[in-house]
């Protein structure tokens, strides 16, 4: 692993997530040494994958690579591995490229898809909770087009212009709005054989609101941006099924959908090693005190999406979004300074900045603690916070420059169908 001895303490982190990256570099003049294990080179900016699935930004534009990010850390070390064990007791990581032992070590392992157990949707459905599956969506959506636009079957080129999509979260909800614009700026222009109506976005939410997360406000505006733009939301909808070809719902309704994208849910992605009462199984988060350790393990420590503090304002522990990450990163990273000064650990308490979501050209939602903001406004206001959290200057600059262009052309320059993609049918 060729990972240099040292005196010092040395961290482990597991994940270059918000939670991870935050973390480190509140370390950049620490004592420790720190090290780095992920399966990806990169971080990925995930609020804005939707866009990378619709055409609306390659994906160079919402990923840095690690590496970069610590460059100027002087004792910070990266390995490309995936991590397949923890072995407490000894206090070591057991990877794919060997083992490293730890003083400390953080996981930050985020999250990943959630299907509920159910099998049909996880073998035929369309995640996107990573920058390959959102290229994957995106070619998916572009062959299919294509597709429609030679077909003679009518009823062939229904299911491959009907997209279906799961979930009205935030996600969902950003997707729906992102075809649906698609739908208007892109269709017309490109594949004048197809009239814009054959193209069908539909939402289905098991709930009784999009956006459940958000107020009453938020929701009813999102949900009226959406019908407005022709996405037709189907509320107190459960999807039961999906075959690869027709999507059926508890109630008895079905879609013929070549194209069915799932966003209604994530669970916490643990790493084995560490399990009995410090796991909660039905999250598959680790159950962590008002310092981030893990329960039963006071040199492991958990942050962001895979770590469950429960507080009286948060009894089910805080939102699995990426300001929490952030907050947990950069206050665990003082402590453990703290420490190094033979000083006490401080409790983290959780600053909610606010939450809000983008349905399309001037159209977002926003609450930000008792003002809630819907329109043009909260559109700007979401471009603005999501420019200033991207990682890097030239991500910035090359997102701005895309937006202003898909601003004033009413286009998506990044409809490319790099990787064709081609479902893996399970027998």
């Amino acid at each position: 692993m060729n990972i240099p001895n040292t005196s010092k303490p040395r961290i482990v982190v597991i994940g270059g997530g918000f939670a991870g990256i935050s973390f480190i570099r509140k370390l950049r003049k620490s004592k420790y040494q720190v090290v780095l294990f992920d399966k990806r080179n990169y971080h990925t900016f995930q609020p804005l994958l939707y866009q990378v699935s619709t055409a609306g930004l390659e994906p160079d534009s919402i990923a840095y690579p690690l590496r970069k990010i610590f460059r100027k850390h002087k004792d910070f070390h990266f390995r490309l591995a995936e991590v397949e064990t923890i072995d407490p007791q000894n206090q070591i990581v057991k990877t794919t490229i060997g083992s490293l032992t730890y003083d400390y070590l953080v996981i930050a392992t985020g999250t990943h898809t959630n299907y509920f157990g159910n099998k049909s949707i996880e073998a035929n459905s369309m995640p996107m909770k990573t920058v390959p599956q959102a290229l994957n969506i995106r070619s998916l959506m572009l062959q299919n087009i294509e597709k429609a636009d030679i077909t003679e079957d009518p009823d062939e080129r229904k299911s491959l212009l009907n997209f279906v999509i799961a979930g009205a979260g935030p996600t969902g909800v950003e997707l729906a709005g992102a075809l649906a614009e698609f739908r208007k700026g892109i269709l017309k222009n490109d594949y004048p054989h197809i009239e814009p109506h054959h193209m069908q976005v539909h939402l289905v939410e098991g709930g009784e609101r999009v956006l459940s997360p958000m107020s009453e406000h938020a929701s009813a505006k999102a949900k009226k941006f959406l019908e407005n733009m022709g996405v037709v939301v189907h509320l107190n909808t459960l999807v039961k099924s999906y075959d690869g070809k027709t999507v059926t719902t508890a109630d008895g309704k079905t879609f013929e959908s070549a194209t069915f994208i799932w966003a209604a849910g994530v669970t916490g992605a643990p790493v084995n090693g560490i399990n009995g009462s410090a796991l909660l199984e039905k999250a598959n988060r680790y159950k962590v005190n008002e310092f981030n350790q893990v329960e039963g393990h006071p040199k492991i420590f958990a942050l962001g999406d895979v770590a469950l503090m429960k507080t009286d304002a948060f009894p089910k522990g805080h939102p699995q979004v990426a300001q929490p990450a952030i907050q947990q990163g950069r206050r665990l990273a003082s402590n453990l300074m703290r420490e190094t000064n033979g000083k006490a650990m401080r409790p983290f308490r959780y600053t909610d900045k606010g939450t809000m979501a983008t349905i399309g050209r001037n159209k977002a939602v926003a609450d930000i603690k008792n003002l809630k903001f819907a329109g043009l406004f909260a559109w700007v206001l979401w471009m603005v916070v999501h420019l200033f959290f991207l990682v890097g200057f030239r991500n910035r600059v090359v997102t701005f420059f895309n937006w202003t262009y898909n601003y004033i052309n009413y286009d998506k320059a990044a409809r490319l169908i790099i990787r064709p993609f081609k479902r893996v049918t399970v027998s």
